[in-house]
């Protein structure tokens, strides 16, 4: 049966991340075999991977909280360190009324 909606978290991919994917499963999940593959080293391919795992979590998250996810973007593409960014969404989530009650 094919997928007949593509998930928000697919979609938002660059065709790029879709064939790094695709690399990935014919890899059997091999990041020895990715590095061989793009003649990189390993490390470049677990950082490669990693980036992509945090693209597919903001996409979720940003579902959730669009300015939670605007701030993780800003970390991932480097235009905010980490650090900053926790405190920002430490401090975002503190005026935020809680949920559930």
């Amino acid at each position: 049966m094919a997928i007949e909606v593509v998930p928000g978290w697919m979609a938002g991919l660059e065709e790029e991340d879709v064939t790094f994917i695709k690399k990935f499963l014919l890899a059997s999940g091999s990041l020895k075999e990715m590095a061989r593959q793009y003649e990189v080293t390993y490390p470049t391919v677990r950082l490669r991977l990693d980036r992509l795992i945090q693209r597919i979590e903001l996409s979720e998250s940003a579902e959730r909280d669009p300015f939670i996810a605007l701030v993780k973007q800003l970390a991932i593409n480097e235009k905010l360190d980490f650090d900053t960014a926790k405190i920002l969404i430490h401090a975002y989530k503190k005026t935020k009324p809680e949920e559930g009650i």
